[in-house]
């Protein structure tokens, strides 16, 4: 064992060989944690002489589990007859549950529900409460029930506490969903982490055999831990103090799944005689992605503090690209992306952003670029429940004897419409021979002799309402159009009623949808183009599982690695995220996920924002303001991207900007105060002039339906040429010369 101590570093080492009291094992990124576990394992038993049956290690994962266990025997050459109880928390709780749960009622066969028998149970509740109306997405509800169970909010709490009619159906929902669980025996995975709690407060012989068994207990990811597990920890320490805790409180990023990070900031003070070993030798990333990640974090209060290093050496610095627009950003990456995968050896690229909408422009600039690529932790943008459905409401109207599109949505958002009327619907439709759309007309018809008045009920609505999105299709705007249709539905309404992230992040994603039919617009697709080309796009042959290019967001991206990584969007208000801004706990999160997001990169580091991006409520283009992340990373760590451009020209106070992000800060705040802040010009790719001789800047322009508009910005040649063009009463629009029908006034 001596010898497998030499490959370790001192810290490392020094963290294997404290084996007694509390251990706070505060791990950089990249500096080798799981390594520390599995050889403090082995030492606990090869050196210490610990029977390997008195140690516990939880985790989160089971290929985290998996792996150390694979870890501690090779370590031990198989000289162990058994293993120690290496497990995630959850599968810890039911080997205990198995033993003891009669305990509290329940038998010992119980049955744990995964998560298509928990929609299941929701399902049922909101039927047997006459609530199914109101259920616009069972998974939603889960997520807002299991945020109350893990904070020890009770059915009957929520409900004396409830202060609108959303809050009291939810309450009833839980109520009526435990009580289900109840009967049938069976327990979510909520529960297992619950009721081992309670089992340990209720039966405190339990609890001492747990602490005589399990004289070593340690914890991996110790900054994810939320408040039940963090009792479940300290019950399982009660008798002995011989803990160690290994996590970084600088990655801890998920504070929306309950994750508490005072339990890492606390744990010296929750343990009395803690020692606190730091782990920071980085063996990931070069100096520079390291010192602009720390540089980025330091900023945060709460935190212990860590100086990562590496011998991989200096390295490049940051890139720093600033964007004239997402389509702008979106072609930087894919050019860069190409670039490297021309040169190698790349072995794997990240693309990160912060949430999921943002990756329709990315997908669409790697696809005209022709670079393979995977969406990961998420679906691709085309392919989101939300945009199918609102994609689904656009094809009836546009068509409506498609039945695949009316089957999609004719329950969605719910309005009373079951699946037994819709398989009776169905029937009618086959045996006349008709598209499900005139099969519904004719139902209507002829009144009750076929269907409830329930069900003729709700065709009646959703007959009057895809009747007037076919109307709005010939009087809107392609953008107006899509707009009307998550009004009509009242689709976003029914997502913001919900109050959880998951329906947060499908509202952005039907904002961004409502970006793409104006771009569309501007392009002059019609709705059937635009159709066609989301059809297209959304085709599963267009992943590539072997693709080196991969596209995630932040969240996804934690434990992770990558050759070259791109951080997109860093903007205020998408990151960091709007909603965070004026919560300072919430915003130290999202400067942690940023570090996080940094510290993924082995070898480049790409970050990128854009000067504007179109907003979603008024369908044109607005300025942005950098992320306050870029000006808290030194200037000699970032490298300017654009600066080339301006090289002919006398040093401007945008040229400052480049070279110092505080710069583009003070650029904006001239600009908010009136004043004309000094611009060479437009940021655009390198390889295109900056005005096309056919289209110069102030030259006036007439278009079909805008009018006469100046040109502002002009990028590209011949029919491809993309324009910025100002049109009085319409503002700022985009255009492509090929699609727009423009004409030179």
């Amino acid at each position: 064992m001596t010898s497998l101590l030499d490959r370790l570093n001192p810290q490392q080492r020094a963290a294997v060989e404290h084996t007694e009291g509390p251990v706070l094992i505060l791990a950089g990124a990249g500096s080798g944690k799981t390594r520390v576990i599995t050889y403090r394992i082995a030492y606990l038993i090869e050196v210490c002489g610990v029977p390997p049956e008195n140690i516990l290690a939880v985790t989160f994962t089971n290929k985290a589990a998996d792996q150390m266990k694979e870890r501690v025997l090779a370590l031990l050459e198989g000289r162990i007859g058994t293993l120690p109880h290496i497990s995630t928390f959850h599968s810890f709780c039911v080997s205990v549950l198995r033993r003891y749960i009669d305990r509290l009622g329940y038998t010992r066969d119980f049955t744990i529900y995964d998560e298509d028998d928990q929609q299941r149970a929701v399902k049922i509740a909101g039927q047997e409460l006459g609530l199914s109306d109101w259920i616009s997405s069972p998974r939603s509800v889960l997520s807002r029930i299991s945020a109350a169970k893990n904070r020890g909010i009770t059915p009957e709490r929520m409900q004396s506490e409830a202060y609108d009619p959303n809050t009291r159906n939810l309450a009833a929902l839980f109520e009526r969903y435990e009580s289900r669980l109840r009967q049938s025996n069976a327990l979510d995975f909520d529960d297992l982490l619950l009721k081992t709690v309670a089992l340990f407060d209720d039966a405190p012989d339990v609890t001492e055999a747990y602490n005589r068994r399990f004289r070593y207990v340690m914890v991996d990811e110790y900054q994810d831990t939320n408040r039940i597990q963090y009792q479940l920890i300290r019950q399982l320490t009660q008798a002995q103090q011989n803990i160690c805790a290994v996590g970084d409180e600088d990655q801890s990023i998920y504070r929306w799944r309950g994750a508490d990070i005072e339990n890492i900031l606390n744990f010296d003070r929750d343990c009395p005689g803690t020692t606190i070993i730091r782990l920071e030798q980085n063996y990931r990333s070069t100096q520079m992605i390291l010192d602009a990640a720390t540089a980025v974090v330091s900023n945060n209060r709460a935190r212990k503090g860590k100086t990562l290093r590496t011998d991989r050496g200096a390295g490049s610095r940051v890139g720093l690209y600033e964007a004239r627009d997402a389509d702008d950003e979106g072609w930087f990456v894919a050019a860069e992306i190409a670039k490297a995968l021309r040169e190698g050896p790349a072995e794997s690229i990240g693309v990160l952003f912060r949430t999921n909408a943002q990756s329709r422009v990315l997908e669409e600039a790697l696809r005209r670029n022709h670079i393979e690529y995977r969406v990961v932790g998420g679906t691709s943008f085309y392919d989101r429940t939300e945009i199918k459905d609102a994609l689904a409401y656009a094809r009836l109207a546009n068509n409506p004897r498609d039945s695949s599109a009316m089957l999609r949505i004719l329950n969605t958002p719910p309005r009373g419409i079951g699946q037994t009327t819709i398989d009776q619907l169905q029937a009618f439709a086959a045996q006349r021979e008709l598209p499900l759309w005139e099969a519904l007309q004719e139902a209507l018809g002829q009144g009750e002799a076929l269907f409830s008045s329930r069900a003729l009920k709700a065709f009646g609505e959703f007959r009057n309402l895809v009747s007037g999105l076919v109307e709005d299709r010939e009087r809107l705007s392609l953008s107006e159009f899509f707009r009307a249709i998550l009004d009509r539905t009242h689709y976003v309404e029914i997502l913001d009623a919900e109050r959880s992230p998951v329906a947060e992040s499908r509202i952005e994603n039907l904002r961004e949808l409502l970006n793409a039919a104006a771009e569309a617009e501007e392009r002059g697709e019609r709705l059937s183009e635009f159709l066609d080309h989301a059809a297209l796009v959304s085709d599963a042959d267009s992943f590539d599982e072997r693709a080196r290019v991969t596209l995630m967001t932040l969240h996804s991206a934690k434990g992770l690695e990558f050759s070259i990584v791109f951080l997109v969007g860093m903007e205020e208000g998408l990151f960091p995220h709007v909603l965070s801004i004026d919560d300072d706990a919430a915003l130290e999160e999202e400067r942690r996920l940023c570090y996080v997001g940094m510290t993924r990169a082995k070898d480049r580091l790409f970050l990128t924002w854009a000067r504007e991006r179109r907003s979603y409520a008024r369908q044109s283009y607005e300025g942005t303001r950098p992320s306050r992340f870029l000006s808290e990373i030194p200037h000699e760590l970032l490298e300017p991207l654009n600066i080339e451009m301006f090289a002919s020209k006398p040093r401007t106070s945008w040229e400052n900007a480049v070279n110092s992000v505080e710069g583009v800060e003070r650029f904006f705040a001239e600009r908010g105060r009136g004043r004309t802040p000094s611009i060479p010009g437009p940021v655009i790719p390198r390889a295109m002039p900056a005005v096309a001789p056919r289209w110069r800047q102030g030259s006036k322009v007439r278009h079909p339906k805008y009018g006469i508009g100046t040109v502002l910005e002009s990028e590209g040649e011949g029919e491809n040429t993309k324009l910025t063009v100002s049109f009085p009463g319409y503002g700022r629009k985009k255009l492509v010369e090929r699609y727009a029908s423009l004409e030179k006034v």
